[in-house]
């Protein structure tokens, strides 16, 4: 049972990381930094690439 419960928490925990990574990566700051530059802030990397492995993670703990 406790891995169940969490696996939800894993889930819900990489579904944030992942829209604070978006929400990040969709900053005006960070779209005038990838035009000047072309590169992507680490945060925004980080909150999506460690939201997906969260995800990724709760859906094998549900198994």
């Amino acid at each position: 049972m406790s891995n169940k419960i969490i696996g939800i928490v894993l889930i819900v925990i990489g579904i944030a990381l992942i829209m604070w990574g978006y929400d990040v990566y969709d900053a005006a700051a960070s779209q005038l930094s990838r035009a000047f530059s072309g590169d992507t802030s680490i945060e925004a990397w980080a909150g999506i690439i460690g939201g997906a492995i969260c995800v990724l993670i709760g859906i094998k703990k549900l198994k």
